[in-house]
Order: C-alpha cells, then structure tokens, then sequence
C-alpha cells in the first residue's frame, strides 16, 4: 500500500504537533482543503481519513484536487473527497479514490456528521438542544467567495458574515428560542433545505454591515 509508510509517519510526527507547527496552512491558504463548519449540499463524499490531528506531511494529499476538512465533536479531523448527490454515485467513485492510494476510503453523509460547535458551525437539528433563552438566526448558506444578497430569493433581510475560518455565510432573522424552529420550518418551505439554526450572538462579531 502505497500509502501506509505516509501514514505511519503521519501518527509520529502528528505526537509532537502545535499550533505553529501546522504544515497544512498553505494547503487551506490554497484551496486544496477547505475547512467546513457545516455539511453542504450535495453531502455525500468519500472519506479519506480521519485522525485526532492534521496531517503534516502535506504530500498526503498530492493526488487530491480539493479535500473538504470536518472537525468533529469526537476530536476527529475528517478529511473528504467529492461531492455527490446520492449514495450510488459516490459508491462508483470509491476505487478510483482507492486506486490514488486512499485505501481506506468510504463513503459518508457528511450531514451525519457531529461538527464541533466550537469551530462556528451550525445547530445541526435533532442533536443540539434549543435554549429558550437564547436568541436565534438562520442560515441560508455558506460560501468561499461572497454573493450578492439578491441570491436568496424570498428572503429580504438577509444578513451577512465572514467568520474566522474565511467562509461567508449568509442567515436571516433574528428568533427567540421558543419560536426559532417554528421560524426555521418556515424557512425551509420557501426551498431553503439545509438552513439551519446558529446563535446568533457567535456571528454578530463577524457581521459585515
């Protein structure tokens, strides 16, 4: 396996790892791996690995064009490949990604995903408690580069944000806990599938006026 001497050094080198020491920074600079804080559409991937630090050896990801970086709640960095619409789509691709060296690949929902809330990812519905006494938005979207606010059709007081990560992300409304996911449902009938919920005071200092 053309990749298990890499990996094998990944796991020794990833014991002495800091902060500063973060090898993948030009890769995320670059584009090759973008940190997601939540799962987009379309949400079937393939994983490539998952590890409790980045990798540092940035050739791990030579044969990869771009790779979609999940920091999940049970202290795992998943790295993904691909974006496919159903299952079977990312099925058929899984041993070309084997065929690149990735042998332990597989296909994921990344909605299933458990995302660590402490990187400024959304309230993923069924798995975060809503607190009455807190103060809601929803988001629309999230991007790279920034759009236009006539992009979200229906919708007139969209908001917008650019958190630490780089990624623009766009909700509406501002909610009180208790009516928040009434108002979520609302949404999501005007189109808007993946909205999702996000306090609002996390994103009020990354608001662009």
């Amino acid at each position: 396996m053309r990749h298990l001497s890499l990996l094998i050094m990944v796991l020794f080198l990833g014991i002495g790892y800091s902060a500063k020491a973060d090898k993948l920074d030009k890769l995320r600079t670059n584009k090759k791996i973008i940190r997601m804080q939540s799962a987009q559409s379309p949400s079937f991937a393939i994983q490539i690995i998952a590890l409790k630090l980045p990798p540092q050896v940035p050739e791990f990801f030579k044969n990869v064009e771009v790779a979609r970086e999940y920091a999940c709640n049970d202290g795992y960095l998943r790295f993904c490949v691909g974006e496919f619409n159903t299952y079977e789509e990312a099925k058929a691709a899984v041993a070309s990604v084997k065929d690149l060296g990735y042998d332990q690949a597989f296909v994921v929902n990344t909605k299933e995903y458990d995302l660590d809330g402490s990187a400024g990812s959304g309230l993923s519905s069924g798995k975060k408690k809503i607190d009455p006494n807190k103060t809601y938005t929803v988001q629309l979207s999230a991007f790279r580069f920034p759009v236009y606010l006539s992009h979200f059709k229906k919708i007139d007081d969209v908001m917008e944000f650019r958190m630490k990560d780089k990624i623009f992300r766009y909700t509406t409304g501002q909610f009180e806990g208790s009516v928040a996911e009434e108002e979520l449902a609302k949404i999501k009938a005007l189109g808007y599938k993946d909205a999702h919920l996000v306090e609002l005071d996390k994103y009020l200092p990354f608001k662009i006026e």
